[in-house]
């Protein structure tokens, strides 16, 4: 279960904030098999002043960064995580991000760590995952 916070410019429209939220979405479901209803997305509306980050980084030109910061339970692989990244820049791209402007964070965790509402950490309940089809495979994917 992936918690995804996307900080942006205030002055992005409804409609692309939807889209990028979307594309986040997407790549999630596409490049590391989270499920299509496993959705936990906040949304950042920022002044331009209150994002900052460097014009230039390691050859990237930055001029309007969307921060992606996403928790999620550890155990993908490396290969994992950069086809996600290459996802999500993909998706943001399409909803007219530029990719050098799209900026990613992982948060791993475990899943001792995630409650999902009332007060129960039901990731660690395996028979409730299984009845849900939300058991991940085990395997270093």
């Amino acid at each position: 279960m992936p918690l995804v916070r996307i900080s942006l410019r205030d002055d992005t429209t409804a409609e692309t904030r939807r889209a990028i939220a979307d594309g986040v979405h997407r790549a999630l479901v596409s490049a590391i098999g989270i499920p299509q209803d496993d959705r936990f997305q906040i949304i950042e509306p920022r002044p331009a002043d209150a994002l900052i980050y460097a014009p230039q980084y390691l050859g990237i030109e930055h001029r309007n960064v969307v921060f992606v910061q996403i928790a999620l339970v550890r155990g993908r692989s490396t290969e994992l995580k950069q086809a996600l990244y290459r996802a999500i820049a993909d998706e943001l791209e399409a909803a007219g991000v530029r990719r050098e402007d799209v900026v990613i964070t992982l948060t791993e965790n475990g899943k001792e760590d995630w409650s999902i509402g009332n007060g129960v950490a039901q990731l660690l309940d395996t028979d409730l995952l299984e009845r849900h089809g939300a058991l991940r495979p085990q395997a270093s994917a």
